[in-house]
């Protein structure tokens, strides 16, 4: 497996990625982006994008925030997502720049990508979406669903999968109606599944928080990896 750090930029901004794909002869292959949660592009994101390698496709762990920047406590993670959350459409301009990235790549064939995303990643691939960019589809994993106020197709071209945990404090009840009227008022080919009596970062072997309601489950974790893998075959055949 090939695996190396990726150095891509937003005007002066320099984002440090990280790619994998098999060296198995094939000229062009799909390509998964990766966003990641609160936390920056950690190791385990790097992780992910080498198990999507060994699906076969070209992952490809992406840096939204820039510069590498990793949080360690609660307090610098909420640091780092503060800007994001407050104008999503530097959400969408760091998601456009890695798909455009992404699509340069020479292994990559650009009709084939897709993108992934965890937690505050899970709301950055639905922003992609959200910019009618014609990307194949996106996976949020216990993503943030509400939409940017400055929203700025009137359709989605991406296939849309949400992978959910009932008890998602991070995620009212009336915000999941609001995300279905959406996706339906866009005409998008849109699937949400919800896991029962499972929290946020159910796919993060380290969260264990009560106070913030993280916490990981083995069986939602698998169940959903596997409904993403069915999602990507289906997206790429």
């Amino acid at each position: 497996m090939h695996t190396e750090e990726l150095i891509y930029c937003d005007g002066p901004l320099t984002c440090r990625g990280f790619i994998a794909y098999q060296s198995d002869g094939r000229e062009f292959k799909p390509c998964v982006l990766i966003a990641h949660d609160w936390t920056g592009r950690s190791e385990a994101m790097c992780q992910k994008a080498m198990q999507l390698a060994q699906e076969g496709y070209v992952g490809f762990a992406i840096d939204v925030y820039g510069d590498g920047k990793l949080a360690q406590t609660t307090e610098e993670k909420r640091a780092l997502l503060y800007p994001f959350k407050e104008n999503r459409l530097l959400v969408a301009q760091r998601m456009l720049m890695a798909y455009h990235s992404a699509a340069a790549l020479p292994m990559v064939n650009r009709k084939q990508i897709a993108a992934i995303g965890y937690c505050f990643g899970g709301m950055c691939v639905l922003d992609l979406a959200r910019t009618g960019i014609d990307i194949k589809g996106v996976v949020s994993f216990h993503g943030l669903l509400n939409a940017p106020p400055e929203s700025k197709s009137d359709s989605i071209n991406a296939k849309i999968l949400v992978l959910h945990g009932y008890e998602d404090a991070f995620v009212p009840s009336p915000q999941i109606y609001q995300f279905a009227e959406e996706m339906s008022s866009k005409k998008a080919d849109w699937q949400f599944h919800t896991y029962g009596l499972i929290h946020h970062s159910f796919t993060n072997p380290l969260a264990d928080d009560a106070e913030l309601g993280l916490h990981y489950n083995k069986a939602a974790d698998q169940r959903s990896w596997q409904s993403m893998k069915q999602f990507l075959q289906e997206l790429f055949c």
